[in-house]
């Protein structure tokens, strides 16, 4: 989404580590911009500046005009950064121009909205699988989001990629039958029914094998006294 923000930024004019460091000591921060059949410039900018459209409701899908002292004015936007990953703090920026009359491809946040009938009236659960599509459009026609409602999906309902309501010049560039919620049964119903499968079958009463031992026959010697 284009939004009416100014960075200003500063032409460098050597490289390497030595001069990043001395970039950053005099709280700025080493940053590249490049694209539209232009050479790359590197510059340095404020990266309090840069973190703010970061951390903005638009994030990085945020076009802002950048101002090189003594070069061009141009839109970009933030495609790429360094952060120190124990002070969290930005060490680099790489910034993109925009050529406003160029469809480009942007990952946009997807809200749900509504409390589904499936879980209101059937007891089920709202289960969201993906929180952002992908489309194509105009740069300034990048929404800042796009808000679903689920509010008649029932179990085993889902709302879908293609569900996402358009316009202007977007086009969906995710898979259409991206699942973005659906509605599912809660698995504690399907339990006692699990329980009772798994439960194992009633064995046989075991047979009673008596002790002692048995009459013995008499000796064959024996037998044959008897008269």
């Amino acid at each position: 989404m284009r939004k009416d923000i100014t960075v200003d930024a500063e032409v460098r004019s050597s490289r390497g580590k030595n001069e990043a460091r001395r970039t950053r000591r005099a709280g700025q921060i080493p940053a590249v911009v490049y694209g539209a059949h232009k050479d790359p410039i590197s510059v340095a900018v404020d990266p309090k500046a840069i973190l703010k459209i970061v951390r903005s409701s638009t994030g990085y899908n945020t076009i802002f005009n950048l101002v090189i002292t003594g070069g061009e004015t141009t839109p970009v936007m933030l495609v790429d950064q360094q952060v120190d990953p124990i002070k969290g703090t930005l060490l680099h920026a790489d910034l993109k121009r925009i050529d406003l009359t160029k469809r480009i491809r942007v990952t946009v946040p997807v809200h749900t909205t509504g409390e589904p009938k499936g879980v209101k009236v059937q007891g089920g659960l709202l289960e969201v699988i993906s929180r952002a599509v992908e489309i194509e459009c105009l740069p300034d026609d990048i929404p800042e989001g796009f808000t679903v409602d689920v509010s008649e999906l029932m179990i085993g309902q889902s709302k879908r990629a293609s569900d996402v309501a358009l316009s202007g010049s977007m086009k969906l560039t995710s898979a259409a039958d991206t699942v973005i919620a659906h509605i599912v049964a809660l698995r504690a119903e399907a339990a006692p029914a699990a329980e009772a499968a798994a439960a194992p079958a009633a064995t046989a009463e075991p047979e009673v094998v008596k002790k002692g031992k048995k009459e013995e026959e008499a000796p064959a010697e024996d037998k044959g006294k008897k008269k």
